[in-house]
């Protein structure tokens, strides 16, 4: 039984190793902002670690070397007023070493002022809805047809062999290249979340509500995200797709939407 137990979960590890991407840390992202977010993330991480190796190594050598084998004698005193002071002051000190630079980013992450573009994203179940507010140019966002296809019922259609799979989109969503875009999140019927992590970005979208958040992508590309909260039966099935693209190639598609193009133009990136 152990022996059967354990091969099943090597053979699941080796499936979930083949069949999807996975990372033991957050991705860097094509942000300023992500970026610094990862370092401030990795800063505290390291922290914690120092703390932990400090805490529990003081715990293992004391108990070691107090042990009553090793001929250890009981203190005679109750407390310690220069320790308690030390294991007070230390970790004051501590988390106002991290609070500030966390403070920092916050107060850029809510910075959203001076946009170059502003984007309004309305949820739906289980789609989105995109509207451009200063170009005129708005759109829905839904699973893309092959994955559509793929997970239906008897399909007979091998899900490992639709690329992108459930996170692909009909309509991406298109924004130029170093500029600052500013994303008005709201819902139409429940709680949805625009989960960007390439983007850092994961904010909730609420009905009667209007958060908002901004971006500014360094990088051209294609980059994935998914509706974060659990908005009902079909919500694994309502990616984001946000595709990076060079200013000009960027105007050409507003162009072209603007002109009555009945389809979403796929720019090819631009380095």
């Amino acid at each position: 039984m152990i022996r059967q137990s354990i091969l099943s979960l090597l053979g699941l590890t080796a499936a979930t190793a083949a069949n999807a991407e996975w990372a033991l840390n957050m991705p860097q992202g094509i942000t300023e902002l992500s970026a610094e977010t990862f370092d401030l993330h990795m800063m505290v991480f390291w922290w914690c670690v120092a703390i932990g190796v400090v805490v529990f190594g003081v715990m293992i050598i004391s108990l070691i070397k107090h042990r009553k084998a090793a001929g250890a004698n009981p203190a005679t005193f109750s407390h310690s007023t220069t320790a308690e002071v030390i294991w007070t002051a230390l970790p004051v000190v501590i988390l106002l070493l991290m609070a500030v630079p966390a403070a920092e980013t916050m107060i850029k992450l809510e910075d959203s002022r001076d946009p170059d573009l502003t984007i309004v994203a309305t949820a739906y179940q289980w789609k989105w809805h995109y509207k451009y507010q200063d170009e005129g140019v708005e759109f829905y966002s839904s699973l893309a047809r092959p994955s559509v296809e793929a997970r239906s019922k008897q399909s007979g259609i091998d899900p490992d062999s639709v690329e992108n799979y459930l996170l692909d989109v009909d309509r991406p969503v298109v924004v130029p290249k170093g500029k600052k875009v500013r994303l008005l999140l709201t819902s139409n019927d429940v709680v949805h979340s625009w989960w960007m992590p390439a983007l850092a970005i994961k904010k909730d979208a609420i009905p009667g509500i209007v958060n908002e958040t901004w971006f500014r992508a360094m990088e051209t590309g294609t980059f994935r995200g998914q509706c974060a909260e659990l908005c009902g039966k079909d919500h694994g099935y309502m990616p984001i797709v946000v595709e990076v693209v060079e200013p000009d190639a960027y105007q050409a598609w507003i162009q072209t939407r603007m002109n009555g193009g009945a389809r979403v133009a796929r720019m090819e990136n631009q380095e």
